[in-house]
């Protein structure tokens, strides 16, 4: 699975699933299937704030 890449829409649905509905890192990583430090990665870029 090394390698693989997530579409980007993936990307951000997973994120939402930890910011915006609260659910914690490693249950989001394990119900999808991706690795914790992806999932992370994922929330560092996707999660900043709107323009300002």
């Amino acid at each position: 699975m090394s390698g693989e890449r997530y579409p980007e829409e993936f990307k951000i649905q997973a994120v939402e699933q930890v910011i915006k509905q609260g659910h914690s890192l490693m249950s989001v990583a394990e119900r999808l299937g991706v690795s914790y430090k992806s999932l992370s990665d994922w929330v560092k870029r996707y999660d900043k704030p709107a323009s300002q």
